[in-house]
């Protein structure tokens, strides 16, 4: 999750999030590279007192500043492009989980088992304990096991939502009336946070997403005690 005076992107806790990190700190270092040629250039002709009455062209400069920006553009499209394709692209999903926004909470659904499903609120200021943190623990964690293709189908049930994971790099609308999906796989263990990334009311700050991401056996595990 993110930190106090975080400046980047947070820790990538799927392959697709990684490469969107990867992906980020290339453009980054494309625009830091652009900004820099530019303000030396404008600096130079600042401070050039220089004059020629003979220079009325100069079509080499005219084809280079022209070329270059589409090779520039060329080199962003590419790999933004395979991202594109790879993030909508669902791999044979192991597991289907179905997410109703309400306001202003979510409900969740476990498509592959029987009557596996619960709604999910966030746990109010008073209940709090000092391990849970504000705003983003809820009564009803979403449990998922790592390195397992997630197929997640996304729908609201009253207004739009938006369920939002940032270390996973998912974040799908939930439009009443259709499904939406996506796809993920979380590769380490741990608690992810999310939030409802889309205006939906009065309380649309207090309808966070708590995903816990555990081993298989503990899965299955815990799976067994649900269906109970």
């Amino acid at each position: 999750m993110t930190t106090w005076l975080n400046m980047s992107l947070q820790d990538g806790a799927s392959p697709i999030m990684e490469q969107l990190v990867f992906f980020h700190d290339h453009v980054l270092m494309i625009m830091l590279m652009i900004t820099t040629t530019v303000s030396y250039m404008m600096i130079t002709l600042i401070r050039n007192k220089q004059t020629s009455r003979f220079m009325l062209e100069g079509q080499m400069i005219e084809t280079t500043w022209t070329i270059a920006p589409a090779i520039i553009l060329v080199f962003i499209a590419m790999p933004s492009l395979r991202l594109l394709y790879l993030m909508d692209e669902v791999h044979n999903p192991s597991l289907t989980l179905k997410a109703v926004g309400h306001q202003w909470y979510w409900s969740y659904e476990y498509s592959d088992f029987t009557k596996l499903e619960f709604d999910s609120y966030m746990i109010p200021q008073e209940e709090q304990q000092e391990s849970t943190f504000r705003l983003l623990d809820t009564d009803n964690r979403i449990v998922l096991p790592m390195n397992s293709p997630i197929r997640m189908i996304v729908t609201a049930a009253d207004v739009l939502h938006s369920w939002t994971i940032p270390s996973l790099g998912v974040k799908t609308d939930a439009t009443p009336g259709r499904l939406n999906q996506t796809s993920f796989s979380i590769s380490r263990p741990g608690i992810l946070y999310g939030q409802c990334s889309e205006i939906c009311g009065a309380n649309h700050s207090f309808m966070p997403i708590t995903i816990e991401s555990v081993p298989a056996k503990y899965f299955i595990n815990w799976i067994s005690k649900m269906s109970e």
